[in-house]
């Protein structure tokens, strides 16, 4: 029944946020500043992940395609496979719901305990509109920009692993990039990302609006949030897969 009433909590918890705001100049300008904090300041991380992970796939599939019967173009073939499937949309959306999801339950966790959202009720503010609205379009508008980023890092860094380890030729991995390329692909990795943005950025709100207590409670808060937000997240692809590839 726990489960229930937390199921249910969220749901009325977006009802109350999907509403029209009732300062567009506030609400422009809180927008931007989700979008640099949630979005750009994810840049980073993503980059070097993405890299690096692009090559260890890259130097991985190199060293199992041993045999002289199998093309060597098969590296970038699968590197670009793995890459757009699963790594970019998932991979990088399990790290920015630890990096992000902690952030945006500790943030409105603290209003809470401060009681700076209670204020905001009393002067007639629609808090949850106020601070979880311009965090989910920021996620879904920006986060899919992020995918996209990923994806072409991740397949130069598989290109950099075969140029600096001598595993295997440039032009093998380019031909594989471009063999048997499915535009779809794309678009399916463009969907699960914006469905996992909307995860990313409404269950920690939920966790860090709801929270009772004082620090420490927001620290568990921040816990919890990360490690439903994964779980979420990897069932969510396990669906999403088996409706648009299966």
């Amino acid at each position: 029944m726990n489960y229930i009433e937390h199921i249910g909590k969220y749901y009325l918890m977006l009802k109350q946020t999907f509403r029209k705001p009732q300062k567009w100049s506030v609400f422009r300008e809180t927008l931007f500043k989700e979008i640099e904090d949630l979005g750009l300041k994810s840049i980073g991380i993503i980059t070097f992940i993405s890299f690096f992970v692009g090559g260890v796939v890259a130097i991985q599939t190199a060293l199992n395609v041993d045999s002289p019967f199998i093309p060597k173009y098969l590296i970038g073939f699968a590197t670009k496979r793995s890459v757009i499937l699963e790594f970019a949309p998932t991979f990088s959306s399990v790290i920015l719901a630890g990096k992000v999801g902690s952030y945006i339950t500790s943030s409105i966790g603290t209003m809470r305990v401060t009681e700076q959202i209670d204020a905001l009720e009393v002067m007639g503010v629609n808090s949850l509109n106020y601070l979880v609205l311009p965090k989910i379009i920021a996620a879904l508008f920006f986060y899919p920009i992020l995918v996209l980023f990923s994806m072409t890092l991740g397949i130069f860094g598989g290109w950099a692993a075969g140029l600096v380890t001598d595993l295997f030729y440039s032009t093998d991995y380019v031909i594989g990039i471009q063999e048997d390329f499915n535009p779809f692909l794309i678009t399916y990795a463009m969907i699960k990302s914006t469905c996992f943005a909307f995860v990313i950025a409404t269950i920690p709100s939920y966790h860090g609006y709801f929270v009772k207590g004082g620090s420490l409670e927001v620290g568990r808060a921040s816990t919890r949030a990360v490690v439903w937000t994964s779980v979420v997240i990897i069932l969510m692809n396990y669906f999403l897969t088996q409706m648009l590839l299966g």
